[in-house]
């Protein structure tokens, strides 16, 4: 069993990433404040000294802690660590991510410490802190205290001896309305709006100070989803069913990374830091050979016939940062992907990834020993992509699931959506047509939005089973192109593009066009712009067809995005 300390941001994301197992967690907070919607987790309120905590993990079988604490809470962090050493628990910290100090903000270590010159300042480091800098007021600063505004942290404000009119609150999380020189706050990192606060100080003109957070020291320390998954899976690997692996893109990224070190700095470490798109940090495995560093590909248990491929990366000096296909590493025959044809199809996620990991000027080569073959059991001839396999990928970290669990954690998420207290749920095939939906409807919970995949079938279905009064799909022409032909099950296992039909959604649609093309998105340039909203109309009319059966009771709306991030509807 896992025990998880939250009540922040990270906490929250701990339970995104624990729920994903469907297994029984405990999720502890101090106050029980915290909204997280959970199906698995088990909620412990209340705070846990040493005793009190040492308990609890013997009555709940507690073989692996997870501390998502606020960074400042020093008490709780030592509690963790000396309990978690003398039951021999492992713990994982889930640390926020940091931007770099800036020396010219002023930084201090105590409360104590702030600078003797300041004459007025804004602290925002918490309704606990306000004790701790009454002594500001003793020598005459005038000080404000910014804090929530509920009652518990008003009652505790006043019971340190701040005054109302010393008192504002957090009704927007970055904007600055108080007269002030200076402003005092907690290296809190990103998720704490630390660079928004900053950035609202300045424009107002005010002095920086920053209390550093505290030095924490745990063996396993992790700053993003995807890491704290795979260290899960390493600690206790039962509590996932599924593991997850990594893309192609992170391995070439961090034999790259090998190799610029070896090279560079003549060092060989067993591991390399890799940063993932999402901004956050892991280790992973390397290894060296005769003028290259190399990784192998790690599929999990999602099924991909790249798995245990070694992918290799070779640097040379450069003038820039070069980015190169050798032997195994595919070609693009035809245009339409990110890059045009004759260049290696080493896909834009993966280039930028190196590009972020990266600064030397250095030449890098990445190849694939048996790539070619391997890539022969792929779709990528079918595609126009030759003499090898793609590197690709968009998280850097594949996540598996049987067709079977995806499905029910569909269903999970539609009836969390459903428990939300929403009316309309909306339903997308990923986080790139959400985060253009979400404009739409400004106003909904975040539960409310929910990912399909490819099971639009499965999930409209379950969307009539839960009574939605209004159903919104988002998708993409790509997957729309096979939905309005009648799949409902957009997986390239099962449905391909079918070019024909298309010619004839082209046709009732009262236009044509001259070139050929490979991927569906090549349509929005082919087709003549003002036959554009056409085309749009015959295939929502088309899709809205196959789904409206399937939720006789809802109001259905069908929204096609098209690649910048454009919505079309009927």
């Amino acid at each position: 069993m896992i025990l998880v300390f939250g009540g922040t941001t990270e906490g929250r994301k701990a339970v995104e990433v624990l729920e994903e197992a469907g297994t029984a967690y405990y999720y502890s907070t101090k106050t029980g404040e915290q909204d997280v919607a959970t199906n698995h987790g088990i909620r412990l309120d209340g705070a846990l000294d040493g005793e009190a905590m040492t308990a609890c993990c013997r009555e709940h079988q507690i073989r692996l802690m997870v501390d998502a604490a606020h960074p400042f809470a020093s008490r709780l962090h030592k509690t963790i660590a000396d309990v978690a050493r003398a039951l021999t628990i492992p713990v994982v910290r889930y640390e926020r991510i940091y931007p770099p100090r800036n020396p010219e903000y002023t930084w201090i270590d105590d409360y104590a410490e702030v600078p003797a010159d300041v004459r007025s300042l804004l602290a925002t480091t918490g309704v606990q802190s306000i004790g701790k800098l009454k002594y500001l007021e003793a020598r005459g600063v005038r000080v404000v205290y910014r804090i929530l505004n509920r009652e518990s942290s008003i009652r505790l404000a006043h019971e340190q001896g701040a005054t109302d009119d010393q008192l504002c609150y957090y009704e927007d999380g970055s904007a600055i309305d108080v007269e002030a020189k200076a402003i005092l706050l907690k290296e809190s990192g990103l998720s704490g709006g630390f660079e928004q606060k900053v950035k609202a100080a300045q424009a107002r003109g005010m002095r920086i100070v920053v209390l550093r957070r505290p030095e924490l020291h745990f063996e396993h320390t992790v700053d993003g989803p995807y890491g704290l998954r795979r260290t899960v899976e390493r600690l206790l690997p039962e509590f996932y069913a599924l593991h997850s692996g990594l893309t192609t893109g992170t391995c070439a990224t961090a034999a790259a990374i090998a190799a610029t070190l070896r090279l560079t700095r003549g060092v060989t470490p067993d591991e390399v830091p890799v940063i993932l798109p999402d901004g956050e940090t892991i280790m992973v495995a390397v290894g060296y050979g005769e003028g290259y560093a190399c990784c192998t590909k790690e599929a999990g248990d999602d099924p991909d016939v790249t798995d245990g491929l070694e992918i290799r990366a070779a640097v040379e000096p450069a003038e820039q940062l070069e980015i190169r296909g050798g032997d195994g590493v595919g070609r693009f025959t035809l245009p339409g992907f990110d890059y045009p044809p004759g260049e290696a199809a080493i896909n834009k996620g993966p280039r930028q990834m190196m590009r972020d990991n990266i600064s030397e000027q250095v030449r890098i080569t990445i190849s694939v020993p048996g790539g070619e073959e391997t890539a022969r059991k792929t779709f990528n001839p079918r595609l126009g992509i030759e003499g090898g396999i793609s590197i690709i990928g968009v998280s850097g970290i594949v996540k598996p699931f049987s067709e079977e669990a995806f499905i029910q954690s569909i269903r999970k998420c539609m009836e969390v959506a459903r428990a939300s207290g929403s009316q309309r749920v909306v339903i997308n095939s990923g986080a790139k047509s959400e985060r253009y939906v979400r404009s739409r409807y400004p106003s909904l919970p975040r539960q409310a939005f929910v990912e399909y995949g490819n099971y639009i079938g499965e999930t409209l279905a379950m969307a009539d089973e839960l009574h939605f009064a209004h159903v919104t799909l988002g998708v993409m022409l790509g997957k729309a192109v096979k939905l309005a032909e009648g799949h409902l099950d957009t997986h390239s296992r099962r449905a391909t593009m079918n070019k024909r039909f298309i010619s004839e959604m082209l046709a009732e649609a009262g236009c044509s066009i001259s070139q050929d093309y490979t991927l569906a998105r090549e349509l929005w340039q082919a087709i003549p712009k003002n036959k554009i909203e056409d085309f749009v109309h015959v295939v929502l009319h088309h899709c809205l067809q196959h789904c409206q059966p399937l939720v006789p009771q809802a109001e259905l709306t069908i929204l096609l995005i098209d690649d910048d991030g454009t919505i079309h509807s009927l």
